[in-house]
């Protein structure tokens, strides 16, 4: 990538889906800085063991105080309704920012779960380190910017979505735009993610 610096126009998943690497490269792929800022960033992660799909990073009631990279995997966020029902929130693949913004902000306890789908490898680093470079590293305060900017654009456009369009619709609009997910993600978690039922899901699928 000839400029990482980040652009209005690109969201922080798509400067990171654009190129494979380790922590290093995904940080430099979403800050323009010098050598010696990204190695400050950098000593401040953990790479965490092979994570089994299935697993819960988070739960229910727990306060969040990590902010993570996916090297490899997948992983969901989802809550638990009143009547018992799963709605996932949101799936984040290989070289994706992830944690649950309102519970590492507040350090309140979240009602929301963090489940590995995949097989999963993640780069870690605490809340408090998160923040402390936010006010050594003004790059690094831009990308937590950008990336509160993407939730709010994403949330949004998804509770438009729900209010304006189909099942069949959902549906195919996400086939058009993240094949990936319906390859890569069961039927009964992408029922809850698109907010119908499994039966409905595989009628669409079968069509």
């Amino acid at each position: 990538m000839e400029n990482s610096k980040i652009n209005k126009s690109e969201s922080v998943l798509q400067l990171l889906n654009d190129t494979a690497g380790d922590i290093r490269s995904m940080i430099q792929d979403v800050i323009s800085s010098d050598e010696q800022k990204i190695d400050r960033i950098t000593s401040c992660f953990t790479k965490l063991p092979l994570i089994k799909r299935g697993t819960i990073i988070l739960a229910q009631g727990q306060v969040c105080r990590h902010f993570y990279f996916i090297e490899t995997g997948c992983v969901r966020s989802y809550y638990i309704t009143k009547e018992g029902l799963e709605k996932t929130r949101l799936i984040m693949f290989e070289r994706s920012p992830l944690t649950v913004l309102s519970s590492i902000i507040s350090q309140k306890p979240t009602i929301e779960y963090l489940e590995t789908l995949e097989d999963t490898i993640l780069y870690s680093i605490s809340q408090v380190d998160f923040f402390l470079l936010r006010k050594e590293i003004p790059e690094w305060d831009e990308f937590y910017q950008k990336i509160l900017e993407d939730a709010f654009l994403f949330q949004n456009s998804k509770i438009e979505e729900l209010v304006t369009l189909s099942a069949k619709e959902r549906y195919e609009k996400l086939q058009k735009e993240k094949p990936h997910y319906i390859q890569r993600v069961t039927n009964k978690v992408l029922a809850t993610y698109l907010d119908i039922s499994q039966e409905t899901l595989s009628r669409l699928k079968s069509k």
